[in-house]
């Protein structure tokens, strides 16, 4: 008791000279949390909208989920604890998985949307209208956003920033090229804005047969590599269902190979993903 005394009458010595022994110093602002990387996974992922505290709430709360159902099936409190680190985690893994599908679904379907403004430029509409017919023409599922492209020109009648947060809600490497290239074109003249959309076009259709391709080949690594992480840890659920080997995996040294059982697999998992995974498409210009 005296030694808790002690402690906590230092701690608060501490505390109180705080503001003398580590004086405050001058920190850049904090990112913007549009721009932010959870901003920008909740963007790409379809979720422009939401509000980025939304994310965090459901990370704790699928922590406290995964860790109470590992206790109710597995009475191990070191596989109690490590359930609840994977339910953390795995919000941010679903959208990361949701963002990639997105991506690989509209990876074919700029290059139509380059052809389409080509044509409405060559037939002589403007930029603006250009852009407000593919609320009609383009693909489905990215015609939400040319309709909301439509409606802010019609509140603003600013193309550029109509532009911009058309690009935030499309949130994507293609969308954002394109984007970029009609406000410049917007901006000194689209004298060669056809060939520009036509090369983009002829690019983006290359990259996304490339990548397909590629995919298609190595998709056989990615569930080789789930396969092997999820194995022994069904194996160790079996086996800690029985009360004996409960308390077996409750004492230190159970709890050590438990341990250092997930870190190998942490890092095989990773390994295997890195062999198996093509470099993500960056947004230069978002």
């Amino acid at each position: 008791m005296t030694a808790f005394l002690g402690a906590m009458l230092a701690a608060g010595i501490l505390l109180v000279m705080s503001p003398w022994v580590w004086p405050p110093r001058s920190r850049t602002p904090p990112e913007p949390l549009a721009h932010s990387k959870a901003g920008r996974l909740l963007d790409e992922a379809g979720f422009a909208h939401a509000d980025r505290r939304v994310l965090f709430a459901s990370t704790a709360a699928a922590g406290l989920l995964a860790a109470a159902g590992a206790w109710l099936i597995v009475p191990v409190p070191v596989v109690s604890v490590l359930a609840g680190v994977v339910g953390t985690l795995a919000p941010t893994a679903w959208l990361r998985g949701r963002r990639q599908k997105r991506r690989r679904a509209r990876r074919g379907m700029w290059p139509d949307v380059c052809d389409l403004l080509v044509a409405s430029v060559r037939s002589g509409m403007s930029l603006t209208v250009a852009v407000s017919s593919l609320s009609l023409s383009a693909p489905e599922v990215l015609r939400p956003a040319f309709r909301s492209f439509t409606a802010d020109m019609d509140a603003s009648g600013h193309f550029d920033t109509s532009m911009l947060r058309m690009k935030a809600t499309l949130a994507d490497p293609a969308s954002d090229r394109i984007v970029e290239t009609l406000r410049m074109a917007r901006q000194v003249g689209g004298i060669e804005l056809v060939p520009i959309l036509r090369a983009l076009s002829t690019s983006i259709r290359a990259d996304a047969a490339l990548r397909s391709e590629i995919e298609a080949r190595q998709s056989w690594t990615r569930g080789a590599a789930v396969l092997g992480v999820v194995a022994p840890w069904v194996v160790l659920t079996l086996l800690a269902s029985r009360p004996e080997a409960a308390s077996a995996y409750s004492s230190p040294e159970g709890i050590m190979l438990v341990v250092l059982g997930a870190v190998a697999s942490v890092i095989a998992f990773q390994l295997m993903l890195r062999i198996g995974q093509l470099p993500d498409e960056r947004r230069w210009l978002a």
